[in-house]
């Protein structure tokens, strides 16, 4: 296990930030912190990187307390964007690398590898101030991984994002994840957890309320409700066909395709609703409807309501 926090509690005043937050996360998994604003979760990030002390609890770091020198085996790109405005785009970028332990030589190197990557070479002599908060997010996710760290924490790091720069941070993400890199970051786009993250963590009024992969938690909360979708005929009746078993919930015809919603009450094996149905239509396909993890947040965020 690479990364491991256990009881972590942090408050400021009589505002409870965290409360007994425990996460666990493994070698080259990708973990998304899942919460609504002042939930908790860029709380969490800042004390990952020694940002923010606990007020109580552990956290271990490649199964050894959590030290200061970690921090040159960890990235951590902040919500809060930080370039100094007045310095030369490139000059910043190297000098950012430098404090992480790169040479001048291969600092200029791996940028001019990542400029060129991310199509920005002609933005090296520019001063930040000249940039677009998009444009200065890019240059500062290209600083943040440049050491290749063992674990990257990003804080929002789709927030000021245009959709393609989206897309082009969630390829970079999982190219990391492909050659090792560990990854936890938080958010509330619920788009981009389900498309690149193994891993979940919902956190709600300063508590995490579910952690896990996100297949068997999506497994876990979905109901016993059923796609069937078959070709459209006026002379099937699908009342009068499923059977008992099922209470149809809904009934979408669009063009020669029929897409019904069936609540199953009690069990019926797949054949054999399709062997009632096949006589009548066609089947294009017959699937339990899966809970989107945002479906999934909603629900128990209401909960404890």
């Amino acid at each position: 296990m690479i990364l491991e926090m256990k009881n972590i509690v942090k408050t400021y005043g009589n505002v409870v930030a965290n409360n007994k937050v425990n996460i666990n996360l493994n070698k080259g998994e990708i973990l998304a912190v899942v919460g609504e604003n002042g939930a908790g979760k860029s709380t969490i990030m800042k004390i990952l990187y020694g940002l923010e002390r606990p007020d109580s609890g552990e956290i271990f770091f490649r199964n050894e307390h959590l030290k200061p020198s970690d921090v040159n085996r960890i990235g951590y790109l902040p919500e809060e964007r930080g370039l100094y405005k007045k310095m030369k785009v490139g000059e910043q970028a190297v000098y950012l690398a430098r404090l992480k332990g790169i040479s001048k030589h291969e600092a200029i190197i791996r940028l001019k590898m990542w400029f060129e990557k991310f199509e920005i070479e002609a933005w090296w002599d520019k001063k930040v101030e000249e940039l677009s908060k998009g444009m200065a997010q890019k240059v500062q996710f290209i600083t943040t991984v440049l050491h290749e760290p063992e674990l990257l924490i990003f804080d929002e790091p789709f927030s000021g994002f245009d959709p393609i720069n989206v897309e082009l941070l969630k390829r970079e993400i999982l190219e990391l994840r492909k050659k090792g890199t560990t990854i936890i970051f938080s958010t509330h786009n619920m788009g981009s957890v389900e498309e690149i993250c193994s891993h979940i963590a919902l956190i709600n009024k300063s508590r995490k309320i579910i952690e896990g992969p996100i297949n068997q938690i999506r497994e876990k909360y979905a109901s016993s409700t059923y796609q069937l979708s078959c070709r459209y005929n006026p002379e099937f009746s699908p009342e009068q066909t499923i059977g008992s078993e099922f209470e149809i919930v809904s009934q979408r015809v669009e063009g020669d395709r029929q897409d019904i919603i069936l609540q199953q009450n009690t069990y019926c094996p797949a054949n054999t609703l399709l062997s009632r149905v096949l006589p009548q239509t066609d089947i294009i396909s017959y699937q339990k409807i899966i809970p989107s993890m945002n479906d999934i947040f909603i629900k128990l965020v209401k909960e404890q309501a």
